[in-house]
């Protein structure tokens, strides 16, 4: 069973580092992700922060404000909304790994200044086939990982929000090795976001512009135990940064210009190429140092992750990636949208364009987004993701009218 987990996980590491650029020693040696459990947190749920590259912490609130920042539910211009999202994924390599997401919210209380919040995201690495060895029979089994979160926002001023998830995460890799383990073992971690939201509506010339910045804590909380907790991994906890600018061109024209910073506040796991194998002493150190780092808390590695690179405060710089996206819209019902995501070569090498167009008809919004890799033999190439959104209020107010 160990083997065919270790595989597994493999796999899912894969998910955030899936370029290895390049071939020569001096590449794979400098080559030095972050390595976390329950992967598919950090992977993008909805057509439109894809398609501007990854990024939503500032930008217009919408239904899947959940995943990029709770916090701008309060400034959510319905009073209702639920979404559903379909991505599927590494489509270069497999055809039956997908990505799928309902999120909702829902306005309460009076004076429109608070949220309540929820998504479901399904992650399914498809059909594995284990091996057999060591006398167990092979069988097929259906690896997935999925997280619950609910979530509240409320305005503090009339241009400041807070908000907080409280998240539940099941990831099911563990693979049984005979017929009395029916079921696959799998570990659960629980998590909490915390995020704010400020915007303002500043006027440059005669236009009356909106300027937003944002921020979102995510994902902080236990450890993902594999295997008995003989396996403990850190989950994707992350730090956004983000602002965006909208301005008007015309009547029922805008631009929205974005930018995402964000950094994984993981602690770097310690490598063999950073001590000296050949001695005992170095040997030693290695297994001292990889036992601290597997019974570290995630709080001490959060705070640990702004200063352990191995390659001091160069490294960590190339732990910082970054989005930047546009998006244009029309009488508020057709939009484009463009964007590219960032990440250092030594740190994954996710490098990819995003496009992407909705609809909007009504109650009714459709998105898509198309990625393009510019990384080269990336499998995150050609990925394509489809949103279809409900203003909940609309349909009441709708029916209502009949």
């Amino acid at each position: 069973m160990m083997q065919t987990r270790k595989l597994i996980l493999s796999v899912c590491a894969a998910l955030s580092a899936t370029a290895l650029y390049a071939a020569d020693e001096n590449a794979v040696s400098q080559f030095n992700p972050i390595q976390t459990g329950v992967n598919s947190l950090d992977i993008a749920p909805d057509a439109r922060g894809a398609s501007m590259g990854d990024l939503g912490v500032a930008s217009d609130p919408d239904v899947n404000s959940q995943f990029w920042n709770p916090s701008k539910y309060a400034f959510a211009y319905s009073g209702a909304g639920v979404s559903l999202s379909y991505t599927p994924w590494l489509r270069k390599l497999v055809n039956d790994i997908f990505l799928a997401n309902v999120a909702g919210y829902w306005k309460v209380g009076q004076g429109d200044n608070q949220a309540v919040s929820a998504s479901l995201r399904y992650f399914s690495l498809g059909e594995v086939t284990t091996s057999g060895l060591g006398g167990a029979a092979a069988m097929t089994v259906n690896p997935y990982e999925l997280s619950l979160d609910m979530g509240y926002s409320r305005k503090l001023s009339e241009k400041f929000s807070m908000g907080v998830v409280f998240r539940y995460i099941y990831s099911a890799l563990g693979v049984p090795t005979s017929e009395s383990e029916s079921q696959m073992s799998g570990a659960s971690a629980f998590a909490a976001d915390i995020a704010g939201y400020y915007t303002t509506y500043p006027v440059i010339g005669r236009n009356e512009c909106q300027w937003s910045w944002g921020w979102n804590l995510s994902n902080i909380g236990s450890k993902v135990n594999y295997d008995g907790g003989n396996d403990p991994a850190f989950l994707p906890a992350q730090l956004r940064l983000g602002t965006s600018f909208t301005v008007p061109l015309a009547d029922y024209h805008l631009l929205s210009l974005n930018l995402d910073l964000s950094k994984i506040l993981v602690p770097t796991r310690p490598r063999q190429n950073d001590y000296d194998m050949a001695t005992s002493e170095g040997q030693a150190q290695y297994q001292d140092d990889l036992q601290e780092w597997k019974n570290m808390s995630s709080i001490s590695g959060l705070f640990k992750s702004f200063g352990d690179a191995p390659g001091g405060f160069k490294e960590e710089l190339q732990e910082i990636r970054f989005s930047l996206g546009g998006e244009y819209s029309y009488n508020d019902q057709f939009f484009v949208r463009a964007g590219y995501y960032w990440e250092h070569p030594n740190k994954g090498n996710r490098q990819y364009l995003g496009f992407g167009a909705g609809f909007q008809l009504k109650v009714v919004k459709l998105d898509a987004s198309y990625m393009l890799a510019t990384a080269a033999s990336s499998p995150l190439d050609q990925t394509l993701r489809f949103t279809l959104s409900f203003d909940l209020e609309g349909i009441k107010d709708l029916f209502g009218r009949r």
